[in-house]
């Protein structure tokens, strides 16, 4: 009687472990943070496989033209912001929305909504949609399996969403105005009572990469040097400055500088910049 008790509860023991065994899920969840703006973009959706099934077609196996697509797999695809962004001409506000999606043969609705609760399409309600934008499908060569999103051309204020699953890809537009509020910041700087140095310094990148303003530039970036002289990385800015501003004389003169200063410094990156800047000159 004692062995089968023992037999039984080792049977039980060994099922209770298998009980715990975790199976890799049919459709893997991916969430993807990237940076952007003066923000974050944080996705998260579900990434099925099209396991030769039909797909993007008329009454197709998976993701059907013309019907709501929960774009992906499971629950519903979200996406958060963390900073304003405009999305088909529209303003958005800071938080998490539920994205889906309407397949076309040449155009697809990509849709903003707020049901937060939804589980895939259901609950859907039309009358919580924030936006909807109209985006061209294109054809790509190499087919791909796992339904896919990724961030790309992450410019300051523009990236794209990218969609892939097939031979299909869908790039969806998003952008942000920074460069207000980066200008609005540049000038509390610089008219502080007491300026600090690295104000100038990022007044001088401001105006030479945003704003064009080489004028402003080059100002700023004089006083940076001015306030840190042995700051060599600030001598190739200056450099960088007069070179856009068609001085080459002065732009050879700073980036000697440079080299000088980067050389005392052991910093051999600066000095390989330098010299190419001359030697584009």
């Amino acid at each position: 009687m004692k062995k089968i008790l023992l037999l039984a509860g080792i049977a039980f023991t060994a099922f209770s472990q298998a009980q715990v065994v975790k199976m890799p899920a049919p459709s893997s969840t991916q969430t993807i943070v990237q940076d952007f703006g003066a923000g974050k973009i944080e996705l998260t959706y579900s990434r099925p496989n099209i396991k030769e099934r039909s797909l993007l077609k008329a009454n197709s196996d998976l993701a059907p033209l013309d019907k709501l697509w929960r774009l992906g797999a499971n629950a519903a695809t979200k996406i958060k912001f963390t900073d304003n962004v405009t999305m088909g001409g529209k303003l958005l506000d800071t938080g998490t929305y539920v994205i889906y999606a309407i397949p076309g043969k040449e155009y697809w609705d990509i849709i903003l909504n707020k049901g937060l609760t939804n589980w895939g399409t259901d609950g859907y309600k039309e009358s919580e949609d924030v936006v909807r934008i109209k985006v061209k499908s294109q054809k790509i060569n190499i087919p791909v399996e796992s339904f896919t999103m990724i961030f790309g051309e992450i410019l300051p204020e523009s990236c794209n969403l990218t969609i892939l699953w097939g031979t299909t890809a869908v790039i969806v537009p998003i952008s942000t105005n920074i460069r207000t509020r980066l200008r609005a910041q540049i000038e509390k700087d610089l008219s502080a009572d007491n300026v600090k140095p690295a104000a100038y310094q990022s007044a001088a990148n401001f105006y030479l990469e945003w704003d064009k303003d080489l004028s402003k530039a080059l100002v700023n970036a004089k006083k940076a040097t001015a306030a840190n002289p042995k700051a060599f990385y600030l001598y190739l800015l200056e450099a960088k400055i007069e070179k856009e501003a068609g001085d080459k004389m002065a732009a050879k003169i700073s980036a000697q500088k440079c080299i000088e200063l980067a050389t005392i410094a052991k910093n051999e990156d600066y000095i390989k910049q330098a010299n190419d800047l001359i030697n584009k000159l």
